[in-house]
C-alpha cells in the first residue's frame, strides 16, 4: 500500500473495507443471539446482549427474561451500543476522507483516535457481560459463551488494529504522495 501510495485505486479503499467488515461483525453481535449458549445436549440455555433464555427440557418452549431488568445489563448493552456507534461513524468519515482527491492526513489521524475510543466502549461492555451474567444468573449445566460474543470481540480487535492503521498511517505522507524521490541501488559491473 505505502509503495504505490493511495492513489493506486485498489489499495485505496482496503482500510474503509476493513472498517466496513468491523461494522457487519459488529451488527452480528448485537443481533446474535448467541452470546452464551448450552455446550452440551439438552440445549437449556440461551442469551443474547438483551435476553437470557431457558427451558426445562427438549421439548419445553423457551422462556426469556430481559437482561434490561439489571444495572449490569444495560451498562454493558449501553457500552457496546455507544463503541459500535462510534465504529459506524468512523466508517463514515473514513468513506469521506478517502473519497477526496488530496487527503488530510491530520483527519485519517482523528479516525484512528476515534476508533481506539471506539474499542474502550466495546471492550467495557464485552467484560462487563460476562462477569456479571456469570455471577448474577444461575446457569444450569455446561455453558459456553459462544460465536455472537465472539464477533464482538472480533469487532473489538479490528477497531485496534485499524486504529494503530489510521494513526501511523500520516507518518508515510511523503512516501504515499510520491514526495520521496526514489533510491536505487545499482552496482556498475
Amino acid at each position: 500500500m505505502v509503495k504505490y501510495g493511495l492513489d493506486y485505486t485498489r489499495c485505496r479503499w482496503i482500510l474503509p473495507l476493513l472498517l466496513g467488515i468491523g461494522v457487519i461483525f459488529g451488527i452480528i453481535a448485537l443481533a446474535g443471539r448467541g452470546w452464551l449458549e448450552s455446550q452440551t445436549l439438552p440445549y437449556v440455555h440461551q442469551a443474547s446482549l438483551w435476553e437470557s433464555c431457558t427451558r426445562s427440557g427438549p421439548g419445553v418452549p423457551w422462556t426469556c427474561e430481559s437482561l434490561m431488568g439489571y444495572a449490569w445489563g444495560r451498562a454493558a448493552a449501553a457500552t457496546y451500543l455507544v463503541g459500535f456507534l462510534l465504529l459506524v461513524i468512523c466508517f463514515a468519515l473514513a468513506i469521506i476522507a478517502f473519497a477526496i482527491d488530496t487527503l488530510r492526513f491530520n483527519f485519517i489521524r482523528g479516525i484512528g483516535g476515534l476508533l481506539f475510543v471506539a474499542a474502550v466502549f466495546s471492550i467495557m461492555g464485552l467484560v462487563i457481560y460476562p462477569v456479571k451474567f456469570s455471577s448474577e444468573i444461575d446457569m444450569t449445566g455446561i455453558n459456553m459463551f459462544s460465536w455472537a460474543y465472539g464477533f464482538g470481540w472480533t469487532t473489538a480487535i479490528m477497531e485496534i488494529c485499524l486504529g494503530f492503521f489510521f494513526c501511523c498511517l500520516p507518518n508515510y505522507e511523503d512516501q504515499i504522495l510520491g514526495n520521496v524521490k526514489p533510491t536505487y541501488f545499482y552496482s556498475s559491473p
